[in-house]
């Protein structure tokens, strides 16, 4: 007969549960020869994993083992040094081991009155990234799922912003919304604006890849008071570009319009002083996100979505319900307030107990590494005959193409360096020509093991010949 409180207790079955997954956890999180490991087809897995899911159970110890030699080698490892394709993860151990304890404490994170001290906490680090990216004493946020979900909020709250202003002013609203964004902006700037049924109106970016004021100013001058938002990237996914954003900053400003910053990726490069002017404007910004998962070396998945001023937020995304009352109607701001989501995990924890470890004169190197790295083999891909290098740095990616190879040949290079488990690098394109790139982000990504990787493609082209 099953109990209701087995699953439950704290029984030792229980505590036996508990060892093996934190011993894994251990071994896992301290493993120094991390497998960069690759995905395997449906019907392998069927072979493999099938059947775990049973009336009895089949046991922690089973359950475990299955994850650490079937399940978990059949996912591409995010944080090995060889991965460098899409936006790395490289989350410290400090974050990674705090994640546990995230879980294990059972935080509901939606709200001040349940949890105070965790929102306490990730608090300090959002001002803290406030203050780095210029915006005032008053600025303050959320933490989110990912970047996705934080560009959807921001847009959702200029929207709001937007409207009662027109209210205000006795105004009605446009047909169709407007939000406005660069032709290089992430895709999840269409994703939002088509969550929220509006038209995303692409400017054109200059040759270099960025936007600029210029480009800006013509749409809000055709589009007029139906454009809520515009979108400046703080770092571009495919090659790294920072758009010009202070003088988009200039084109909203003038015409009252909210200016929100992509910096999903690149907005952490603000750590390092000496890459700060190339994100002149952002301290204007109404908004701004950053991804802690990707160059804040925090786990998956965090995404830190600052207001200039919350209050604005909290009109546009404060869920009133009777049974919520008892919150809604206190002084506090509740991060449930700031963001879609009502239910949230403390995903903010893991960066806040990583950077009271090591301090943020750590996460500035950290962060430079990736951006020092990127010029270096830029030089050594520029010094090599037969590679071209797209477009000089910015900030961590490096694009290039290897002379006369076309998509299949990219392709078939990419799935051999997999299975040989050498590096996980995948192609991308570019004017629709297919190119290569490195997304560096790794502290523990090295020039040798760069080089390597180039050794190859130019291996690989002298069998072929």
């Amino acid at each position: 007969m099953t109990d209701p409180q087995r699953m439950h207790a704290n029984s030792p079955e229980a505590r036996a549960v508990v060892d093996d997954v934190l011993d894994y956890a251990r071994r896992r999180a301290l493993y120094e020869n991390v497998p960069l490991d690759k995905p395997l087809s449906p019907d392998e897995l069927d072979r493999l994993a099938s059947g775990s899911i049973t009336a009895a159970g089949i046991g922690a110890r089973r359950a475990i083992g299955l994850f650490e030699h079937v399940l978990a080698p059949a996912c591409i490892t995010t944080d090995h040094p060889a991965y460098l394709a899409f936006i790395p993860s490289a989350p410290t151990k400090a974050a990674l081991s705090f994640d546990l304890v995230v879980s294990a404490s059972a935080i509901y994170g939606g709200s001040w009155m349940e949890g105070a001290g965790a929102v306490y906490a990730e608090n300090e680090v959002l001002h803290w990234l406030a203050a780095e990216f210029g915006l005032p004493a008053g600025a303050g946020g959320v933490f989110v799922q990912g970047g996705t979900i934080g560009n959807l909020s921001a847009l959702v709250t200029a929207r709001d912003a937007a409207r009662r202003r027109n209210r205000a002013a006795g105004r009605p609203d446009p047909a169709r919304w407007v939000v406005v964004c660069s032709a290089e902006a992430h895709s999840s700037i269409v994703a939002a604006a088509a969550v929220m049924d509006v038209d995303a109106v692409k400017a054109d970016a200059a040759e270099d890849g960025r936007l600029a004021g210029d480009a800006v100013a013509r749409l809000l001058d055709e589009h007029g008071d139906a454009v809520f938002a515009v979108v400046a990237t703080g770092g571009t996914t495919n090659f790294g570009i920072v758009d010009d954003i202070a003088s988009i900053a200039d084109a909203t400003r003038s015409r009252g319009v909210w200016l929100h910053v992509d910096g999903a990726y690149g907005l952490a490069a603000m750590l390092v002083e000496r890459m700060r002017p190339v994100f002149a404007g952002v301290e204007h910004a109404d908004s701004v996100i950053v991804d802690p998962h990707k160059w804040l070396f925090a786990p998956f998945d965090a995404c830190a979505l600052i207001y200039r001023d919350p209050t604005v937020a909290r009109l546009a995304h404060t869920q009133h319900a009777e049974y919520l009352d008892h919150l809604t109607d206190e002084p506090e701001i509740n991060p449930s307030d700031l963001a879609i989501q009502l239910t949230r995990r403390a995903r903010g924890l893991p960066l806040w107990f990583s950077l009271a470890t090591h301090g943020t004169d750590q996460y500035r190197a950290a962060i430079d590494h990736g951006i020092t790295l990127a010029r270096e083999i830029a030089d050594e891909i520029r010094s090599r005959p037969g590679f071209e290098l797209v477009r000089e740095p910015q900030l961590s990616v490096v694009v290039f193409r290897r002379e006369g190879w076309m998509l299949a040949d990219y392709q078939a290079w990419s799935a051999r360096l997999l299975e040989e488990q050498r590096a996980f690098v995948v192609p991308s394109s570019h004017a629709g020509e297919p190119v290569l790139r490195f997304a560096i982000l790794s502290p523990l990504t090295t020039f040798d093991l760069l080089t390597g990787i180039l050794d190859t493609l130019e291996d690989t082209l002298e069998h072929a010949r």
